[in-house]
């Protein structure tokens, strides 16, 4: 029981600083930054008995909302509460920064601008050693591939690294849910898919059975890899329906090309 008692009045004494706080807080920033005393909550943390921390309006321009926390401490046997720290944090009202994102996963397409440099890490799973996927080039014959792969390592040509299984996914993925997938209002309401439209060009290697380039300068993804399930209405074959056809001609009001009786006079 006595050490309960103890324990009680050394908080009681910490609870009671309200005033030495103040005094050290204006010691360090100033009185006109301080405001009226908001309240004192005790740590409940182990081991931390008589150690209080009195909240005190924080009135300096630019920080609505914020508060000055001064922590005291009251030891067993000592008349007076020592200063441990004094720091400005947010209220519930106050105005913060939100949360630090990582400038990579900052970047959108389109944020590279000329002279921007993307630096690409080297445990980069979208990538793999050329030497590991092979980097046979556009010309080579698939049968001579690991031919190629060979050579290229053994001299130390070609690109050092290529696509891993897992980047191509990715970007198959990426392309297939963006705006040049199947899915998107363009493509539903196409006269015909790009698989079938004579401007599409072809790519080579293991996206070629899923996606191609639009070469139609006319077409809104003119020079961007589209899906084959994608479409739009510049398709080679699309054709105008009878009532999307211009109204025709009327008679001409004087024949011109013809013999009439006004020339026989």
């Amino acid at each position: 029981m006595g050490e309960n008692r103890r324990v009680m009045m050394t908080d009681d004494v910490a609870l009671e600083a309200v005033e030495t706080a103040r005094a050290v807080l204006v010691e360090q920033v100033g009185a006109d930054v301080v405001g009226d005393h908001v309240e004192a909550a005790p740590e409940d943390a182990p081991g931390a008995a008589g150690v209080v921390t009195h909240y005190f309006a924080a009135t300096q321009r630019g920080y609505p909302g914020w508060r000055w926390a001064v922590t005291v401490v009251h030891a067993a046997g000592d008349d007076h509460v020592t200063v441990d720290e004094v720091v400005l944090l947010p209220g519930q009202d106050a105005i913060v920064a939100p949360p630090w994102v990582p400038w990579r996963e900052r970047i959108r397409p389109g944020d590279l601008s000329p002279g921007d440099v993307l630096p690409v890490e080297e445990d980069d799973p979208r990538l793999v050693p050329a030497y590991v996927a092979g980097d046979p080039g556009d010309d080579a014959p698939r049968d001579s591939a690991s031919q190629v792969k060979e050579v290229a390592e053994e001299l130390g040509l070609g690109r050092v690294r290529v696509l891993s299984l897992e980047g191509r996914d990715l970007a198959a993925q990426r392309w297939f849910d963006g705006d040049q997938g199947p899915d998107v209002p363009l493509a539903q309401s196409a006269p015909a898919k790009c698989w079938s439209c004579g401007f599409l060009v072809r790519l080579a290697g293991p996206l070629a059975d899923t996606f191609g380039v639009c070469a139609n300068e006319y077409a809104n993804d003119d020079g961007r890899v589209v899906a084959f399930g994608h479409g739009c209405g510049a398709h080679s074959d699309a054709q105008l329906r009878k009532k999307q056809l211009p109204p025709p001609l009327p008679d001409p009001v004087f024949d011109t090309l013809s013999e009439d009786g006004f020339e026989t006079f």
